[in-house]
């Protein structure tokens, strides 16, 4: 059995992308962003791209949960960066706080070239 090699990029958000085509796992809802996130459990995740508002009443807080939860249960997620590209400052700023408390590496990505809409994108 030949195992996949997963992307070293997960980007959730509900409806952009990343504009310069490159390899990522894409989750549309928190619960996708949870998914995506435990299928790198035990292995390194360069980069987590985070978007506050995932449409209807669907946040990031359940990602963010269980980023908490797995730090404080001395078993962090191994992530290089978390970027979070939310156009929500209020929740971005929250987010970033919540997870730098937790020893994350969190950068703001606020209007980043790389996240956008793809024209004909789903």
């Amino acid at each position: 059995m030949v195992s996949e090699k997963l992307p070293g990029i997960v980007l959730v958000d509900d409806l952009r992308s990343f504009v310069d085509g490159r390899v990522a796992h894409v989750a549309r809802t928190s619960s996708a962003g949870i998914a995506a996130l435990e299928s790198y459990r035990g292995r390194r995740l360069d980069e987590l791209w985070l978007d506050h508002d995932l449409g209807e009443d669907d946040t990031i807080w359940p990602v963010v949960e269980v980023l908490e939860r797995a730090a404080f249960e001395r078993r962090p997620f191994d992530v290089g960066v978390v970027y979070v590209h939310s156009a929500n400052p209020a929740g971005a700023e929250k987010v970033m706080q919540a997870l730098r408390r937790w020893g994350y590496h969190v950068r703001s990505a606020v209007g980043s070239p790389h996240v956008g809409y793809l024209a004909g994108a789903e």
